[in-house]
């Protein structure tokens, strides 16, 4: 049980209603009876149905395609429920956009992710709840507590399951994923590689050269996102160069813009295994070589533990 748990509610916005659905189904909840809908001219609109004065109020929304208008549903959503006299607002990002302008990489460039977070913040969110972020410097663009919760027990047990008895190595498709990747072949029990690329542009890259033997073994890669699918199936191709068997990927947002799909599809991949943080039913129906693992307990387990205020630490191991 939930302390008060008649205080908590889940108010979902549209960007991924089924996977607000099953968290609700998980914390056995029903949604936060709501009217959202966007006027001729694209401006969003919140309406909040049911009395949640002085109530705990866990907003889900994902900020996908399109990202800005699912941001802009989000903050007024908050507003609402900000407006309506709620306890607390925790706003539960499955999928953080803008998370991958963390810095300023040429001069004159905006800090997208650290607006985002601010925009949020003076929203009227209390406490944010996300899933493998970019970069984890993001945490400290905020000034209330944030919970990055991380999909790597939940790839760990799929690949014992469903792996086991293959001659496994992790592979980090850059220097940047390394930590992530070695948290995964840790809990695995399996030596680590990285591909050296050089980024060419946004969405293209070129490998140089991969440290590590790869020779005749099943490589898992390990990332956060997979956006045009460009830079993946280039790592895939160089480890089926370098002598690999099998390459397996696992990545926790699948954006899939342009031609991802169909280069997925043409791809040398085995199999990629996606999480639920971006709503995919529509693109990947049909398409064998993609799997989806739902997040929904990882994060109805997160928000039950906030609600309880008991430690939620032990989810990011």
């Amino acid at each position: 049980m939930y302390k008060d748990d008649v205080l908590m509610k889940i108010l979902s916005g549209t960007s991924n209603l089924s996977l607000s659905r099953n968290i609700a189904r998980q914390l056995k909840l029903k949604l936060v009876n709501t009217n959202i809908k966007s006027f001729a001219d694209g401006e969003v609109y919140v309406e909040i149905n049911e009395n949640i004065r002085g109530n705990s109020v866990f907003v889900i929304q994902s900020t996908s395609t399109p990202a800005n208008d699912n941001l802009m549903e989000l903050l007024l959503c908050i507003d609402a429920l900000r407006r309506s006299s709620a306890k607390n607002i925790t706003a539960v990002i499955p999928y953080f956009g803008y998370a991958r302008q963390d810095r300023k990489v040429v001069p004159r460039t905006s800090i997208s992710a650290k607006l985002v977070s601010n925009l949020i913040t003076n929203a009227g969110a209390s406490r944010i709840v996300t899933v493998d972020l970019h970069s984890g410097q993001i945490q400290g663009f905020f000034d209330i507590p944030v919970d990055n919760l991380f999909t790597t027990p939940l790839f760990a047990r799929y690949i014992k399951k469903n792996l086991k008895n293959k001659n496994l190595i992790c592979v980090s498709p850059d220097v940047g994923g390394v930590q992530r990747t070695r948290g995964l072949a840790t809990k695995i029990n399996v030596d680590l590689a990285i591909i050296d690329k050089r980024r060419l542009q946004p969405g293209k890259s070129q490998v140089m050269r991969i440290i590590g033997n790869v020779q005749n073994k099943e490589c898992i890669i390990v990332d956060d996102i997979i956006d045009s699918g460009g830079t993946i199936v280039n790592a895939v191709d160089a480890l089926i160069r370098e002598g690999a068997k099998s390459v397996y990927v696992f990545v926790t947002h699948a954006v899939l813009s342009g031609e991802a799909i169909n280069k997925i599809k043409k791809s040398k991949i085995n199999k990629l295994i996606i999480t639920d943080s971006i709503d995919n039913t529509k693109k990947i129906k049909n398409v064998s070589k993609i799997q989806v693992l739902s997040i929904a307990p990882l994060m109805a387990e997160a928000i039950k533990r906030i609600s309880n205020s008991t430690s939620v630490s032990s989810l990011f191991n």
